[in-house]
């Protein structure tokens, strides 16, 4: 399906098992370069618990909105406002959100600015600032930059910049989730554990920045009892 949300198209998926608007709204955000599609066997899992699942493409990913304009002007500011927009032109009613890397630096500045639209929220190998991912990566990513120029990889060795008074801001129930062996510091994801009063944190064992998440059935057991 498509809507106009802040002034863009966003593809989304909507899952449940009855008709739409039955079962509590579940908003699904994926991470830089991917799509909603990478959630096939989360969605399918919490379809089965009842959920009406809303797997979105971010602009510029998928199906979303790429003209020029938001080719070059990527932000998660404007990627935030973009969901915003989603649960509002939906009425969407106290959603519960789970992002993964980009998806959960969204997530996390969507409930600060915004704390009255979610219910729960779970974050999944997010980073406030890019020093909070680890050297090695970072290095590769501007490796990546260099040759392929996107403005999906610049925006994420430029930003988030998401202080603790941000964090403080957050009062609903939140899930932070890291691998083990993640792209971001395990130091950066305690950070967002500290700064957010209502949280849980789960560094999982063996686990990378995606191998929980991506066509996973791991997903739907590691957040089924914060659900």
């Amino acid at each position: 399906m498509m809507i106009n949300a802040n002034g863009i198209d966003l593809y989304y998926e909507l899952s449940c098992a009855d008709r739409p608007g039955v079962g509590q709204p579940f908003i699904l955000l994926h991470g830089n370069g991917e799509t909603h599609e990478i959630f096939d066997r989360l969605t399918a899992r919490l379809v089965e618990a009842g959920y009406a699942v809303y797997a979105i493409d971010s602009r510029g990913h998928g199906r979303s909105g790429k003209d020029e304009k938001i080719a070059n002007n990527m932000s998660y500011a404007d990627m935030v406002e973009d969901i915003a927009a989603f649960i509002r032109v939906l009425e969407l009613e106290k959603p519960i959100l789970f992002g993964f890397s980009d998806g959960g630096i969204i997530g996390l500045l969507l409930a600060s600015k915004y704390p009255g639209y979610l219910s729960k929220l779970i974050v999944s190998g997010a980073n406030l600032t890019p020093k909070g991912i680890k050297a090695g990566w970072t290095l590769l990513f501007r490796v990546l930059y260099f040759f392929k120029r996107d403005p999906k990889i610049r925006m994420m060795l430029t930003e988030p910049d998401i202080r603790e008074n941000a964090l403080g801001e957050i009062s609903i129930p939140v899930l932070v989730l890291a691998g083990e062996r993640d792209v971001v510091k395990e130091e950066e994801t305690r950070r967002i554990h500290a700064g957010i009063s209502n949280s849980t944190l789960r560094i999982l064992e063996n686990e990378t920045h995606s191998s929980y998440v991506i066509h996973s059935d791991k997903l739907y057991g590691i957040i089924e009892h914060f659900l």
